[in-house]
């Protein structure tokens, strides 16, 4: 099933409110539930990217990034798709058909729902560690060219006391005799059995005894770094630069998440760029346009380029110069081309001498005062 644009899954309007997300996502929840639906594979699909979807526009964080920058938006945050709201927002639509936490770990590998720490709901002792996301501006000429840059950020790294233990020296952590290392305990209410976080070690499934001092059991402490980012020429602006294992650090021993270093490009006073083109305007006379010229000009990256006007060239002309475009990002051997876009000036003042001189061309040329419009298409 192609991926659906979020607010047509639940049938709403960006403009939505959280109540009528809310009530979407209740109804389309009850209607394809699995436990309703046993074996029919299309409503399980329904009520995965329904679900996926609600977890989405419930969060204020998440919706507007996901309005801003679509799928890429949400896919690439920091925790991935958490699903953690949904349990806590309609517990009473899946606790009398067989557990939240069952459904879950079926479709989607027990990895949907989180608690506050970042863990599992089912105990999970190493963690990966969470995507960091950082935006980096830099200028159009670095862009197009490539560069390197030294950015500065904050990451959780592995407590340098307990080396991510979280215990104190000589003591270690044991399981929890509560849930017996679950990280769940059930209950009844009424005809039904819920299921819940641990209360005792917020679903960790492991207590420390002693916790360490340094990062108070956690493994893990905040702290400032900085590294070098290649940026590769002719890298466009919204792309993202990954970095493996620069992000935080996974909870007792866990593998580190990654950097994702997000492109924005401040616009050149100059040049604009359009994919693997350049495009520039510069001006001319109206004797330059009218009898043609030879001019130079400099190019972004600073080359002395000779151009030719010809004879009767005509204000917008567009000239191209190969090769002088954008470097692919593949191959920065291979550029596009530059364009440059003739604007003929008008003198706004002109001598006595000047104005004679005009005059006197006017009166040799073929001129009317009552002329016909232009053909769009000739434009």
């Amino acid at each position: 099933m192609a991926k659906r644009d979020y607010y047509e899954v639940l049938g709403l309007q960006k403009t939505a409110s959280q109540d009528e997300i809310k009530k979407a996502y209740r109804k389309l929840a009850m209607q394809f539930h699995p436990d309703k639906n046993q074996g029919n594979k299309e409503a399980e699909e329904r009520f995965k990217e329904a679900t996926e979807a609600y977890g989405v526009l419930s969060d204020d964080k998440k919706r507007q990034a996901y309005d801003q920058f679509g799928f890429a938006g949400v896919d690439n945050m920091a925790g991935g798709h958490d699903y953690s709201n949904v349990y806590n927002d309609f517990s009473d639509i899946f606790s009398g058909f067989g557990g939240f936490d069952s459904i879950f770990e079926s479709f989607f590998g027990g990895g949907g729902m989180k608690n506050r720490r970042g863990s599992s709901s089912r105990a999970n002792h190493v963690n990966r560690g969470s995507d960091l996301r950082y935006n980096l501006k830099i200028p159009f000429k670095e862009a197009i060219f490539g560069t390197k840059v030294e950015i500065s950020y904050s990451r959780e790294a592995a407590c340098s006391t307990c080396g991510g233990s979280g215990c104190e020296s000589g003591s270690k952590r044991k399981t929890c005799e509560h849930c017996h290392g679950s990280g769940q305990v059930m209950r009844s209410s009424g005809f039904f059995q819920l299921t819940s976080t641990c209360p005792v070690c917020n679903g960790e499934g492991q207590i420390i005894e002693k916790p360490c001092k340094s990062c108070h059991g956690t493994g893990v402490q905040q702290r400032s770094q900085k590294i070098k980012v290649t940026i590769p020429a002719g890298i466009e602006p919204g792309r993202r630069i990954a970095i493996p294992n620069q992000g935080d650090a996974g909870r007792f021993g866990g593998p580190s998440g990654d950097l994702y270093v997000y492109i924005d490009v401040i616009p050149h006073q100059y040049f604009e760029r359009d994919e693997q083109d350049l495009y520039m305007m510069i001006p001319i006379s109206i004797t330059q346009a009218a009898l043609g010229a030879e001019l130079f000009i400099k190019t972004l990256d600073e080359k002395k380029l000779k151009i030719k006007i010809k004879p009767g060239t005509q204000n917008n002309t567009l000239l191209s110069i190969r090769g002088e475009g954008v470097p692919s990002i593949q191959n920065e051997n291979h550029r596009g081309n530059l364009y440059i876009r003739i604007r003929v000036t008008i003198p706004q003042k002109l001598s006595a001498k000047e104005r004679s001189l005009l005059s006197e061309l006017a009166s040799t040329l073929d001129e009317t005062d009552s002329p016909s419009p232009i053909k769009l298409s000739e434009i």
